[in-house]
């Protein structure tokens, strides 16, 4: 087996590759002569993949990298691997699930019909919906990243809270690891931005609260739940989330958190845990 990383994956990649104990196919991403003077994606494989079993990490954001995955995989194609097993550690668009409006593309599985296209098999991390997995037209799995969170919580929260009804699933597994109680706060969104919290009689006053979501974007959601929880007597409250995109103001939002923590699915300054070992896991179990 070999492991290819692509740029929006590519210290996730060398991590997964360390946890398995098998080499890193080097792709370069320039060419000699300066590249495409248009932007277009550029990618070489800089070592023979020729009947290897080749896994392929790359999450799809921002957009150029869904191009990436795509011609990555045609490389892999051309130089003759055997297999090819695409795992999307973060699956934009997996939020536009249905179609809302009349007229709206079902993004998600615009997306799945694409990776799928140049895949043998498909392993996503942490999907928003996992309907999704439906649209995909080859063999796929939802890995869940939930034992990361719980690893970054170990001894330093006593309860575990979903921020909404959606991510339930997420703090009963968090909570569950651990060995602690979870609750939930019932969500009313306003508008786009805006987020309502129904307070409940949660059991917070003077705990430690681990705040569990599969994905901050905005963090207005996140915003509203620390607040609702200091009201509640909250000793203090982390945030994480497997997908950290922390769009437009997010960050300052959130500084009402003892601390924003989020897994290196999508790589950036909040990014202080990583799925490497569930990501190996998966794999070793193919």
């Amino acid at each position: 087996m070999r492991v290819v990383g692509g740029s929006s994956s590519h210290r996730l990649a060398f991590a997964v590759a360390r946890e398995l104990g098998v080499p890193v196919t080097p792709v370069s991403f320039e060419k000699i002569q300066g590249g495409f003077p248009d932007g277009e994606r550029y990618v070489r494989l800089t070592d023979d993949v020729r009947d290897r079993r080749v896994v392929l990490l790359q999450s799809t954001h921002p957009d150029g990298m869904v191009v990436e995955l795509l011609i990555l995989q045609d490389a892999l194609r051309e130089g003759g691997a055997r297999e090819v097993i695409t795992f999307v550690p973060y699956f934009a668009y997996g939020r536009q699930d249905r179609v809302f409006e009349p007229g709206e593309a079902l993004s998600a599985r615009a997306l799945a019909r694409a990776v799928s296209a140049g895949s043998d098999r498909v392993l996503t991390l942490g999907l928003h919906n996992r309907e999704t997995l439906k649209h995909f037209t080859c063999p796929v799995e939802d890995v869940s990243g939930m034992p990361a969170i719980a690893r970054h919580f170990q001894g330093r929260v006593d309860v575990v809270v979903a921020p909404d009804d959606g991510a339930v699933r997420h703090a009963e597994e968090v909570a569950s690891a651990l060995g602690v109680p979870w609750d939930f706060l019932e969500k009313t969104r306003l508008d786009a931005l805006t987020v309502k919290l129904t307070p409940k009689s949660l059991p917070v006053a003077g705990k430690r609260v681990g705040l569990v979501d599969e994905v901050i974007s905005t963090g207005g959601t996140i915003a509203a739940a620390v607040k609702e929880l200091r009201a509640q007597g909250a000793a203090s409250v982390i945030a994480a989330c497997l997908h950290g995109l922390f769009a437009g103001s997010a960050l300052e939002k959130l500084q009402a958190c003892d601390e924003v923590a989020c897994a290196d699915t999508l790589e950036g300054p909040m990014t202080k845990f990583s799925v490497a070992p569930e990501i190996a896991a998966a794999l070793r179990r193919l």
